[in-house]
């Protein structure tokens, strides 16, 4: 059997009696094209072979039909590498942080990052504040450190803090007892770096939450919301990529039902381009962290 054994009969070898008279144009034309078609195919064939059937993906040979060593075999599909496994990301080395700046642009640190009596955070046994206070006066302008994305704008913001544990004990003390008028007014923003700044106790802000800001945009005003004995800023930078942590003063994790660590801070004068004058009195504006 060839391969033009398969297209239609000629008309005359056809049985007509089963044909119907109207049916009889239709039917020439049709043969027509079908025979045109055969004369079409037959040049091909002996201009050289037909083209490969592999070389459509998925075709396969009819059975019946041999085309001979010009007809190849489908191609399997390339098998798809397994993924490499990612290993745990890391928070970049503070003395790498680019693109800061003071977020109380004429502040005076008023309480540094570390050790200290007032602090609330334990780290090695002893009071740690995990922050750096600045202060200058009640109203004064604080902005965006660095650009990025408001995560929280308001008391609402103990989610996004790096709070380690079970929040929820906490969140519902604040609904029940009516306590959020008690936190400090606080922004939160995604440094787009993999840090997060902390920006307390503001008197009022000029942000919402998803909000992009840029680097020096105004964010609020110096304020004394929360535990604050007087107005200023407290700032935080944290990396939620970070394993280590803090401790909370038992004490104060008790009576507020919080969880007793949260995610370790860097100093943010790693980051800051220069030091501001300190103040001669570190306690008179400064407070823990919220």
């Amino acid at each position: 059997m060839g391969p033009l054994d398969h297209l239609p009969r000629p008309l005359s070898e056809r049985d007509r009696s089963r044909w119907a008279p109207g049916r009889r144009l239709l039917s020439t034309v049709g043969a027509g094209l079908v025979l045109a078609a055969g004369f079409a195919i037959a040049t091909s064939l002996s201009n050289g072979p037909l083209a490969p059937v592999g070389a459509v993906q998925g075709a396969v040979e009819s059975p019946g039909r041999s085309l001979g060593a010009a007809v190849a075999v489908a191609v399997a599909p390339t098998a798809t590498p397994l993924p490499t496994p990612t290993p745990d990301p890391t928070p970049a080395a503070p003395g790498t942080l680019t693109g800061y700046q003071w977020p109380l642009p004429n502040g005076r640190l008023t309480l540094p990052f570390g050790a200290t009596p007032w602090g609330s955070r334990i780290v090695d046994g002893e009071n740690f504040h995990d922050g750096i206070d600045l202060a200058t006066f009640c109203g004064d302008r604080v902005v965006a450190a660095h650009s990025g994305t408001v995560l929280a704008a308001g008391r609402r913001y103990d989610k996004v803090v790096g709070w380690v544990g079970n929040l929820q004990p906490y969140l519902d003390r604040l609904e029940q007892k009516q306590l959020y008028s008690t936190l400090p007014i606080v922004v939160v923003i995604d440094d787009g770096n993999g840090y997060r700044s902390i920006y307390a106790h503001f008197g009022k802000i000029k942000v919402k939450k998803g909000q992009q800001v840029e680097a020096g945009q105004l964010l609020g005003y110096e304020g004394m919301t929360g535990r604050a004995s007087g107005c200023h800023l407290h700032y935080g930078l944290f990396s939620p990529l970070e394993t280590a942590t803090f401790g909370i003063d038992r004490d104060v994790a008790k009576r507020m039902q919080l969880p007793d660590q949260e995610i370790a801070r860097i100093d943010p004068m790693l980051a800051l381009p220069d030091q501001p004058k300190p103040s001669k009195s570190p306690a008179a504006s400064s407070s823990p962290a919220p």
